[in-house]
């Protein structure tokens, strides 16, 4: 019993150090910035209430196509004897991309050509001179990419809120810094059963030909847009019992004041006041805890 007992003294001498080394080195020390700050005074930064452009928007992906895409043909089985054409170069409608030889024995041809079916530019080159062909074999891939298209799938619930000429950005990961301007064009009559969605189409011009087929694209659709709102951060509102409030700074500017207001339209990151609050009006920051007539500091 003594060795138990002792033991236990033992332990409670070792807690009793460790908890007089955590006061001694985790005490504020004298200069912190927590010295000017009193417990009870909520540390603040205000916000001034402005006019924005909110918009609430759905973003999407998908892949950018060229706005015509032929891959060409050979009419006759035989070998690639010559490309005229190669990736990049212009080339216009029944203009001659690459020639075919007959491959008959004992028999002896002009050339077939093989012709691009649209005006556009060389997006591919599959052979090389040499290859056996068919009438299956791809020789080549003619895009016109004056205009760009995207498709994606919008979720059934956002059906009500898509029309034709809505307006939409494009993103591409491979422009960083650049945006472009689409439309949405086309609207499938129908949802598809399994993934709950309707294809959509949006197309852009693409005058530069900086977009390409293939690219990989986020599309940010504009549902709604409110221009000019007067407007503060959705995280400084506070509701409570159906009401929405904000707080402002006191005339003594040393206490909280709560402040009613009305919200209108909204957005991920915005919301619009529409009373109680206007343009260049100064209200406080989120803080937790803070109510009615709480201490403040606003710092400098």
């Amino acid at each position: 019993m003594k060795k138990k007992t002792s033991k236990k003294i033992q332990i409670v001498i070792v807690l009793l150090m460790i908890a007089m080394a955590a006061f001694v080195f985790l005490k504020p020390k004298a200069g912190s910035p927590m010295d000017a700050v009193a417990l009870d005074v909520f540390a603040v930064r205000p916000e001034t209430v402005q006019k924005r452009d909110l918009k609430h928007q759905l973003l999407m992906s998908g892949s950018i196509k060229a706005w015509e895409e032929a891959t060409l043909y050979p009419r006759v089985e035989g070998k690639l004897l010559q490309n005229l054409l190669r990736e990049g170069d212009s080339v216009k409608k029944n203009q001659t991309v690459s020639l075919i030889e007959r491959d008959e024995v004992g028999a002896v041809y002009e050339p077939v050509v093989v012709p691009s079916t649209l005006t556009g530019v060389i997006g591919r080159v599959y052979l090389d001179p040499g290859a056996n062909v068919t009438i299956s074999t791809p020789v080549a891939l003619v895009v016109n990419q004056e205009r760009v298209r995207v498709a994606v799938d919008i979720p059934e619930r956002y059906i009500g809120e898509i029309y034709k000429g809505q307006p939409a950005t494009l993103r591409i990961d491979a422009l960083p810094g650049k945006e472009f301007e689409a439309r949405l064009q086309i609207i499938s009559p129908v949802v598809d059963a399994n993934s709950r969605a309707v294809a959509v189409e949006f197309w852009a011009d693409n005058p530069r030909d900086i977009l390409k087929s293939g690219m990989f694209a986020k599309v940010d659709i504009t549902l709604a847009e409110k221009k000019n709102a007067v407007s503060i951060a959705k995280k400084s509102l506070y509701t409570e019992n159906g009401e929405s409030y904000v707080f402002v700074p006191a005339s003594d500017g040393k206490t909280a004041q709560k402040k009613a207001v009305t919200v209108g339209f909204e957005n991920t990151n915005y919301l619009e006041i529409t009373e109680g609050l206007k343009e260049g009006d100064v209200i406080l920051e989120f803080a937790y805890g803070l109510q009615d007539g709480s201490k403040i500091d606003m710092g400098k």
